[in-house]
This record gives C-alpha cells, structure tokens and sequence, in this order.
C-alpha cells in the first residue's frame, strides 16, 4: 500500500519528489523517483509484502526498458509468479515485480489477470507511452489530468497539485453533483480537467492521444438451473473463506475491524476461522450510548476468541480531528463517518499496519434501508393523491423534530422528500444533500443561470445505459457499486486509514465474491422486507444470533446535535456573510435560513449544513 505520482511530458525528478512529497503519509518506509527525458514516476512506500529494499518502486524488468509504480495488493501474485518464473529473473518476493513480467508477456491485458486492490502507472520506455490502470472495483484511488500534452497523475489530488502545470479551477459542475450526492462521482472531480479514472480500466497516453479500455464490469446473468439455497450457501462460503485467506498475507501486523455488525463479524469469524492464534480485533465506541456499537463487537469478539482492542472516544475527540481532516482532504466528502472512521484507523495503526474490513456487504446482499425503501416507495406512489397529499405529508411535516440518530421523523420526512420525481435516481436523493429546488435557492443567481441546464443525474444516466437489458434490483445494485460505494465508502476509508498510514483489505470486494452474489437471484439477498437473506443464512451457527439479526447502524454521529452546541460557532464562522459573499457561489440568505431553522430546532438540517461546512473548509485550503 502506497503512494504514486508523476507525468508523462513536461517535468523533472525535483517535481516529481514535490507531487509525492504532498502523500508522504501514504508511504512513510521509503521514497523512490524515476525520471528520464519524458517521464517521472514517484512513489511512497508502505511495506506490507516483503520489507527488503529490493522490493522498492519504481519498479523496472532486467532492461529497464518497463518502469512501474503502484499502490495497491495483488493476492494472486504467487500463482502468477509460478507462471512467469522460468522465462524471467526474480530479485525480489514482491507482487509488484510480478506485474512488470506480466505486462513483458501480456501487454496491457496483464492489468486484467491481476486479483487485488491496485492503482498502477507503468512507464514502456520503447514503445513511448504509459499506461494507468486501477482495480475491478475501484478500492485504490486514481486522479490524472492533460495539461497541454503532458499527462499528470497520482494518487490523490494534491499530489497533481504538485505539478506546475496542473491548474486548479473550480469545476461548478462537479460542485454541482457534490451538493447532492455529498461526493463528487466518478468520472469528475471537484477541479476542471482533473479525472478519476474509472474502475476496471485501462488509460494509455503517447504523447498525442488518449486511449482507454475497460477490462471488468459487474455483470447479472443469473445461473441456470438456480442453485438452491443450501447449494449457493456451501458456495459462498467457499468463496469467502478462499478470499479472507488471502488477504492475510502479510509481512506486517494484520488484524479486523469489527464493528459488531454481520458484515465486519463475517470477516473476522473466517480471519479467526485460518489462523492459529487469536488475531487482533479494533472497535471504537462512544461516550453517547444512543451511537455507541462497541457492545455488539466486544459480544463477537468474545463469541469468536479474538484478541479485542477497544477505545471509547467523547465528543472532544472527534471535534478535535475536523481541522485535521479538512486540511487533508483534497476533494469535499460530506459523509461525517470519516470522522471516527480516521479514529479507528488510527487507534488500529498503534498494533497492527494492515486490517481487513467488511466494506462491501452491504452492496452486495442489500444491507441498506434504502434497498426496503424501494419496495416500500413503489406502494407509496400508488396511493391517491389526496391521501399522500392532505394526510401523509401533513402528518410527517408535524412530527416534532429529533436529533437522534437516524430517528423515525428523519427517516420518514427523508424518505418523503426524495420521492417525488423519477424514481431512478430515489436512492440518489435519500443519500444525498440538496434536491434541485434546495440548489437553486442556495446557489447564487449568477451560478445558477450557469447551471439550470445541468443534469446533476446525468453520470446515473450513463450507468444505467450500461445495464439497461437488468432486472430493476440488479440495475439498483450496480448503482451502488458505481456510486455510493465507489465515491463514498472506498474513498472515506482509503483516506481515513492512509492518513494513517494503515492498509485496508475488503473481501467482500474480490471480484470472484461480486460475480457470484450479483449472479444469485434476489430472492437470496432481498425477501419481503429481510436483507442479506442468504449472509444471515450463512453464518447461522457460526456468530451470536443477536449479531446476525440486528440492524444496521454504521458510524453514526450526534452532528444535529453538534451543530447546535460544541459545532455552532465553528459553523458561523465557516458560513460567515463576509465569507460567502466574498466567495460569490452561494446566496448567505438562505444559508442563514438553515442554520436558524436547526438552531432553533424547527427542521433537521444536519445533511445541509454539514455538506456546506465540508465543502467551505475544503475551499479554505485547496479552492482559492
């Protein structure tokens, strides 16, 4: 696990070791640069597979005609290496040198025979082009940007900001998607001419044009005859139990976040399950029982003979943190989970420098209460007009506002507010921040005149074009895999673990474990209203019953109630009228307006408001 930067054009090894220099903590072990006349590599390195200096990148065949940098794992590097072995001389035991010799042999379809978490530049000298490529799933974060004829790279923003010239432009549109989703998706990022690279994809660059080619997409073709219910559970357990052992390959201290929910528990009872000894548990908690899981992992851990490590954290706690992850992180993210997700992450890196987690199955098995939402919207909007009109509506408008974690007033009004309108894009509106109205009042006019074309579900457009011929779950499935999990989840935990310089592994992610549960039908995911049917069925016997059958609850955080005490001059200040006005984006009336509203408690403007202290403090640091 690392981090890369470089270009390919314009540039020398001084810039090169400024864009690494920004991701230092990415790679705290080592610091390797390549440069020659058209290109500069750069990478920092977090030893995990073998430690010894041979191992370093950039990485180079016999020639040193092929030159590769990567962050990332490949678990199925041994086999490979078995493969490639007698036609090329080893000189170290890292995955690493294996995707050199792969591409020797393979060219760019090397990329597709890698099993892992990768994002790789690799540099052929011969031909005069370079290549980038990332993972199936998108795990390992991959920025780029042509700026004239010079492509720069790496593996977040700061690290292109590294480079002379790279510009740094706000793109309204991306701020646009940002304001809704509360992440800016896929292709875009927050900077104009700066991309993420789609998962599963292969980017080349000579010097003239630009080419790309996707390697992987989720697939749903459903196996015929159905496999029973018994069949896909000895399936899934072959699977699962073939994925976590190879993610416990490490030459450093590894242990699992356990949350106390089914999907971290899973992961540890098949680490627990392959290891001789106990293996090591992480869970934070805190002070406010209402958000606390650590009973949940503490009763796991027990059930499964972990060595457990807990901390309880107070409010100070994670206030203290916010500058910190402000001034981290490069492109706004306004999921406020990355808060105590950072905590774990950092109490984790005390013992151990690799952890598994459970990322992913909620995805996959319809963890989600937006998954039930669906099916609940779908009779809502059968219902008489006048009923949902006079009656519903009115009904949940009065209900007494409470700040409670994801109370029932929340969860209802959220669930109203987000079903008007075409029912593709509901889960987009549940998850996310401003609706179109609310971005019309909060953009200043000028901004807004700019924008009133602007489809903000235009990237949700594209995806589902893909997988048009789908049932609508599976189509809402791989919605989640190209949204939410992509540009929420994956990146929250990436950032929150390499500030702290910490690997994170997610099984649930191999793609071998994604073809086959996006292969079963939804009866084994989502029945009635029960979730992860064919999970919970699994690990029957294998965890505490209470485990398997409670709710989910993830990383919640008092933040309405922050807002209105320990947060609220935090938030005057960050949405001063000076401020805003200065800035020219955004109308302070209606700013002001929110902020009232949730002072005085009338509305629950915790997502609203939340979303704009992110993006004002990630304007602080990166957007002037």
């Amino acid at each position: 696990m690392c981090g890369i930067a470089g270009y390919f054009g314009v540039g020398d090894r001084t810039i090169v070791k400024n864009m690494i220099g920004a991701i230092a903590y990415r790679g705290p072990d080592g610091e390797g640069i390549f440069a020659d006349h058209r290109a500069g590599l750069g990478h920092r390195r977090l030893a995990i597979i073998d430690l010894e200096p041979a191992a370093n990148q950039p990485m180079t065949n016999e020639d040193g005609s092929i030159v590769l940098i990567y962050n990332g794992e490949i678990y199925n590097f041994a086999e490979l290496r078995r493969r490639l072995a007698g036609r090329h001389a080893f000189r170290s035991r890292s995955d690493t040198e294996v995707i050199v010799h792969l591409y020797e042999e393979a060219g760019k379809n090397a990329f597709e025979q890698l099993n892992g978490m990768f994002a790789i530049a690799l540099y052929d000298s011969r031909q005069g082009r370079i290549f980038l490529a990332r993972d199936r799933l998108g795990k390992k974060p991959l920025y780029w940007g042509r700026f004239g004829e010079t492509l720069i790279f790496g593996s977040e923003i700061k690290a292109l900001l590294g480079h002379p010239l790279c510009k740094k432009e706000l793109n309204l549109r991306a701020l646009n998607k940002y304001l809704q989703y509360e992440y800016v998706p896929t292709p875009h990022s927050i900077f104009r001419d700066i991309h993420k690279l789609e998962p599963g994809q292969v980017l080349t660059y000579n010097g003239r044009e630009i080419a790309t080619h996707r390697f992987w997409d989720a697939r749903y073709t459903h196996n015929l005859p159905t496999p029973s219910s018994e069949e896909a559970v000895r399936e899934l357990d072959r699977r699962l139990r073939e994925t976590v052992k190879t993610r416990l390959v490490s030459d450093v201290p590894l242990g699992v976040f356990l949350s106390g929910g089914l999907d971290s528990s899973t992961i540890a009872y098949y680490a627990q399950a392959q290891s001789p000894e106990p293996i090591q548990t992480f869970s934070i908690g805190f002070a406010d029982r209402s958000f606390d899981e650590s009973p949940f992992a503490r009763r796991a851990a027990a059930f499964l003979g972990t060595e457990h490590h807990e901390k309880i954290f107070r409010p100070a706690d994670l206030l203290q943190i916010i500058p910190k992850i402000s001034e981290l992180l490069d492109e706004p993210l306004a999921d406020p989970s990355l808060l105590p997700t950072f905590l774990l992450s950092q109490f984790a890196r005390q013992r151990v420098t690799v952890a598994l987690g459970g990322d992913g199955g909620d995805e996959l098995f319809f963890g989600y209460d937006t998954f039930i939402g669906h099916r609940l919207a779908a009779f809502y909007q059968k219902l008489p007009h006048w009923l949902k009109k006079n009656l519903i509506e009115k009904i949940a408008t009065g209900l007494p506002t409470s700040f409670a974690n994801i109370s029932l007033d929340f969860k209802i009004k959220q669930f109203l507010k987000g079903c008007p309108g075409d029912q593709k894009y509901l889960s987009q509106r549940w998850l996310g921040a401003f609706d179109d109205s609310e971005r019309l009042q909060l953009f200043a006019p000028e901004v807004s005149a700019e924008l009133q074309k602007e489809n903000v579900f235009e990237d949700i457009d594209a995806y589902l074009a893909r997988v048009a011929d789908e049932k609508h779950y599976d189509q809402l499935a791989y919605l989640y895999l190209k949204t939410y999990l992509l540009d929420d989840i994956l990146v929250k935990v990436d950032r929150a673990s390499m500030y702290n310089s910490l690997e994170v592994r997610a099984p649930f992610l191999d793609y071998t474990v994604v073809d086959y549960v996006n292969s079963l039908p939804l009866a084994y995911k989502l029945r009635g209203l029960e979730r992860k049917v064919i999970l919970k069925k699994l690990m029957k016997g294998k965890l505490p019953a209470e485990i398997i059958s409670r709710q989910k609850k993830g990383f919640g955080l008092p933040l309405a109630s922050w807002l209105t005490k320990e947060l609220k001059e935090y938030s005057l200040d960050l949405l001063a009228e000076s401020r805003i006005r200065r800035q020219g984006l955004f109308s302070y009336s209606y700013i002001q307006s929110l902020l009232s509203e949730h002072f005085a408690r009338k509305k629950d403007n915790r997502k609203l408001i939340w979303n704009l202290l992110v993006f004002e403090s990630w304007y602080e640091h990166y957007g002037r």
